[in-house]
């Protein structure tokens, strides 16, 4: 199977050495001057119009590594890019961006800022994503909407137009501008709180859940209705309390109340699907009483009762940006938030009529393709995948086989979890985060298997990946969850954590749409990198 890991625990990949041949077929020269050096000698392009064939003796060399998980493609790195770059971690970061502000530009030109209402709306987009300015990002956020005021000129809500069917929508002259405004972390929190992030200010979505406000932290959970994901997902929002734009603004208290609404949101409809006692109150769940829940549902889960979902579905989208010609970059919001639900085990087939099914197929799962991959391993190399794949982790050596440099792939680890950077990133700086095998191949594969040790290292697992990745000036990563169906005994699948930054010069373009990932770095310089990065006095893991 394709794959780089292999039973011996080692990894396997390939390396081009290329040297080849090229007839040259074109007719005509075409020899024109293209300008001059700093001696004023004039330059041009005749190396562009070689006379004959090419001879291609000993091109770069390019690394081919499988991905573990063969659904995910191959990555590809370039050895001259890679060596120049082999233990050098300064290389591997991206700068903050410079402060930009047109207020100030216009004042030092000697005019005002009211030039800012009058710009181009693809430069007045360009401003609300860059600036980092608070007098420009007010200024188009008062261009974008009808906001109202107090006496002190203070903003104090937005105003609302009544439609014929009676439904309410807010005054929004310019919805990308007021999107672009909304969302960038230099806007006043006052504004911030008006425009997006005030319950109802997005919307009629109904607030079902809460970490209620403790003095450090305050979350809502949005129940989405309407959803591509039947059956309705939740989001849980930072309140409007509680405003987190930037992961560096995020506590680990922070995280671990976005994270108990998702594993309190799964108990609770699990334990209703198997006709288990649910608490009606209208409270939080305290952690003792989480556990007993989850314990309560494993032995249901054990004695072969069989809940209506079969898979948790997570993920968080950190980050925004509008390109000034109005493409999205990334995510619908920058505040932090997090989105889960819950996956039926199967969904009605139909042909060609919507009214009468055909059978049932399997619901899609992205977990269910790591299912596959152990199942296929197993019968193409009659080992346990994970072992192999932890193993290989555990001893992995560098692919340029030099000595003098870091070889470990691991960041962080504990007891139950290891963040670690795969031998083959699909994307340039990705991280995951995965349960340990134990000695017998069993393995934690779901949040319902996770204890609360585990769910804490989970949860501090994902937030020194988060703090890792923006110490290095990521500010758009999407993190995904990998679980194992609910219930399933078949198989030692861990629970696994995807986290995907996009990086400026990675668009992702044709090459990636064939699942081939182009790298410039060996992942144990990333890894290196990353692990400094985590030894910084901010980014230790917090204490327990």
């Amino acid at each position: 199977m394709r794959t780089c890991v292999t039973p011996a625990g080692r990894f396997r990949y390939g390396i081009h050495k290329p040297s080849y041949s090229v007839a040259n077929l074109r007719r005509d020269d075409r020899i024109e001057r293209l300008g001059s050096d700093n001696d004023a000698t004039p330059v041009n392009n005749a190396a562009n119009f070689p006379p004959g064939d090419i001879e291609v003796d000993g091109a770069d060399w390019i690394f081919e590594i499988p991905n573990p998980l063969p659904f995910k493609g191959t990555t590809y790195i370039d050895k001259e890019w890679a060596d120049a770059g082999a233990g050098d971690p300064g290389r591997i970061r991206i700068a903050a961006p410079v402060p930009v502000s047109l207020s100030a530009t216009c004042r030092s030109a000697g005019t005002g800022p009211e030039i800012i209402d009058r710009l181009p709306a693809p430069l007045q987009l360009a401003l609300a994503t860059t600036s980092t300015d608070p007098e420009d990002m007010i200024r188009l956020a008062r261009l974008s909407c009808a906001l109202e005021f107090d006496a002190a000129g203070e903003p104090t809500g937005l105003r609302y137009d009544r439609r014929p069917d009676g439904s309410l929508r807010p005054v929004v002259h310019d919805h990308l501008l007021f999107e672009a405004v909304a969302n960038n972390p230099r806007l006043p929190d006052r504004y911030k709180i008006i425009m997006v992030v005030r319950p109802g200010a997005q919307g009629g979505s109904e607030i079902v859940g809460e970490w209620p406000a403790d003095g450090a932290t305050h979350v809502f959970e949005y129940l989405r209705r309407n959803s591509y994901i039947a059956g309705g997902h939740y989001a849980a929002n930072m309140a409007d309390d509680a405003v987190r734009y930037a992961v560096a603004d995020l506590s680990d208290h922070d995280l671990r109340a976005l994270r108990h609404l998702y594993y309190q949101r799964t108990y609770v409809r699990l334990a209703a699907e198997l006709g288990l006692t649910v608490p009606t109150a209208r409270r939080n769940l305290a952690p003792d009483e989480l556990e007993q829940l989850r314990l309560a549902i494993g032995a249901q889960l054990g004695a072969g009762r069989t809940p209506a979902s079969a898979a948790t579905l997570w993920g968080w989208n950190f980050g925004f940006d509008y390109a000034p010609t109005g493409y999205r970059l990334h995510a619908s919001h920058q505040q932090v938030h997090q989105q889960y639900a819950m996956l039926p085990a199967t969904v009605a087939a139909y042909n060609a009529d919507p009214n009468h099914s055909e059978g049932r197929f399997a619901a899609f799962g992205c977990g269910d393709m790591i299912a596959e991959v152990i199942d296929q391993y197993r019968r193409d190399c009659g080992s346990d995948f994970f072992a192999d794949y932890q193993r290989a982790i555990a001893g992995n050596r560098r692919m340029d086989g030099r000595s003098d440099l870091e070889s470990d792939l691991v960041v962080w680890s504990d007891p139950n979890c290891l963040l670690f950077v795969p031998k083959a990133q699909t994307s340039q700086w990705e991280l995951q985060l995965m349960t340990r095998v134990d000695s017998d191949g069993g393995t934690v594969g779901n949040i319902v298997e996770a204890d609360r040790a585990v769910r804490e290292s989970l949860d501090t697992g994902i937030l020194m990946a988060q703090k890792t990745l923006a110490g290095l000036g990521a500010r758009m990563v999407t993190s995904i969850e990998y679980p194992k169906r609910i219930g399933d005994n078949d198989r030692n699948q861990p629970l696994l954590y995807a986290f995907l930054p996009r990086l400026p010069e990675s668009p992702g373009a044709f090459s990636e749409a064939q699942l081939r990932y182009i790298n410039g770095h060996y992942p144990e310089d990333f890894a290196a990198v990353c692990r400094r990065r985590l030894s910084c006095g901010d980014l230790k893991p917090p204490a327990r």
